[in-house]
């Protein structure tokens, strides 16, 4: 390999297979530690903010901000990556998460509900930096392995997802030692696991693979034609943007755009988004149903964790199909799941059961296909010079489209019950196998 601080952005292919390689891992361990803080304070949102509130119908704002802010925080966390990478936008957004957290627990102390709602907003910041990472994962990846490696980054978010919420138990024993009131524990688990995420991503996280693939896109310089150089010791990442590369174009305007001109594109941000949408409107309430049954607290985050197992833990038989037999067929897998997910739901009675734990089980797996096929879709369709705003653009389709849902299912289930708001959504999760059987035929994915 070439002095990744030199002038040169060329590297051999046995340099970017090692380059790619670290960078997979890299990702993956700041998935378990971004993911045990992102699931430590899912696991109680909704819970502390029907305590606070007094409310089970502004329960579920809890979550909607959470996913809100992390929609919004999107927009410059994706200029950032275009201008400066994966690493310094993946740090930022794990240090918002863990400003958010903070608040949470203040918000909890003092009793707040407006606090806890920005305190959460920020805390999205967390779910942002855990869902970009996936689209880092495949900046230098071959086609022919690009859903396999994108699934190994959100299947490594299974460790720390599952533990989160079964540190619900731990977390009471943290607050009561702080003199935190019981559920503000859970939120010092998130930041202490988004701290230590910021950090592996700052030091290992380098070259930067976003920046190195612009680099790479770029044909050989012609004779006679000046390249920039950077000093023999700039860093890596310095290097690399001062080369002349690919532009960059980061606005989530102009991703939003080349979504449109995209059939490909369009697909993948459709999938993702309605899935996603599904997942969160049934799963953010599902505690509040349990509670409604007097489950206890720790029966509630064991089946919260089984839900996140059945997001994150086959992922990579997601990836692995959707490498070989193509995105369509496992976009339609995961509807026929998140269909039978969402009529178990309906179907399950107040508090605990079997039926309600397997249709929770069965939602986060038929969420995992949509999510990896969805994010195939869209790596693969988006140009070098597009990718961050392409992919920021859809990333905040979903978020706002998945927070609208969360803020309704609180009022369906208020107002209809917990059976209605499953059978809404195995009518949408139809919706989408609808329109992949459509629109399926011109898309490609090389």
């Amino acid at each position: 390999m070439t002095d990744p601080g030199g002038p040169s952005p060329v590297l051999e292919t046995r340099d970017v297979v090692a380059l790619q390689t670290r960078t997979v891992r890299t990702l993956m361990g700041s998935q378990v530690l971004g993911g045990v803080g992102v699931a430590s304070g899912i696991a109680v949102a909704a819970l502390m903010a029907a305590d606070i509130s007094g409310r089970d119908d502004l329960s579920g704002l809890a979550n909607t901000t959470q996913v809100l802010g992390g929609a919004l925080l999107t927009i410059p966390i994706a200029a950032l990556m275009a201008a400066r990478g994966r690493r310094v936008g993946l740090m930022a957004a794990y240090l918002i998460g863990t400003l958010g957290a903070g608040l949470a627990i203040l918000a909890a102390e003092l009793g707040s509900f407006p606090l806890l709602l920005l305190g959460t907003a920020l805390f999205g910041a967390s779910s942002t930096a855990n869902s970009q990472a996936r689209y880092a994962a495949v900046d230098l990846a071959v086609p022919a392995r690009r859903g396999r490696q994108l699934s190994l980054v959100v299947w490594a978010t299974t460790l720390g997802s599952v533990l989160g919420p079964n540190m619900l138990g731990p977390g009471k024993a943290m607050a009561e030692s702080l003199g935190l009131p019981p559920l503000a524990g859970a939120w010092v688990f998130s930041a202490a696991g988004f701290v230590l995420a910021a950090v592996l991503v700052n030091v290992l996280l380098r070259p930067d693979p976003l920046l190195t693939a612009r680099a790479l896109a770029l044909p050989p310089p012609a004779k006679g034609v000046a390249v920039d150089p950077a000093p023999t010791d700039a860093p890596a990442d310095d290097a690399l943007a001062r080369t002349p590369r690919v532009g960059q174009r980061g606005s989530v305007v102009h991703g939003a755009r080349a979504i449109l001109a995209s059939p490909t594109v369009l697909l993948g941000t459709v999938t993702v988004t309605i899935g996603h949408v599904v997942m969160v409107a049934v799963m953010v309430m599902t505690p509040i149903h349990m509670a409604h049954g007097h489950a206890e607290v720790e029966v509630i985050g064991f089946v919260i964790s089984m839900h996140i197992l059945g997001m994150y833990g086959l992922a990579p038989v997601a990836g692995y199909l959707t490498d070989r037999r193509g995105s369509r067929p496992v976009i339609l897998g995961g509807v026929g799941i998140l269909v039978l997910a969402c009529l178990l739901a309906a179907t399950s009675s107040t508090g605990w059961s079997a039926g309600l734990l397997a249709g929770l089980f069965l939602l986060g797996l038929g969420w995992s296909c949509t999510m990896v096929a969805g994010s195939h879709l869209i790596a693969a369709g988006a140009q070098v010079e597009d990718r961050a705003s392409v992919q920021g653009a859809s990333d905040l389709i979903m978020g706002l489209s998945a927070a609208a849902a969360g803020a309704l299912a609180g009022v369906v289930v208020q107002h209809l019950g917990y059976d209605w708001l499953g059978a809404m959504g195995a009518l949408t999760a139809l919706a989408l196998g609808g329109y992949t059987v459509v629109t399926g035929r011109r898309v490609t994915e090389t």
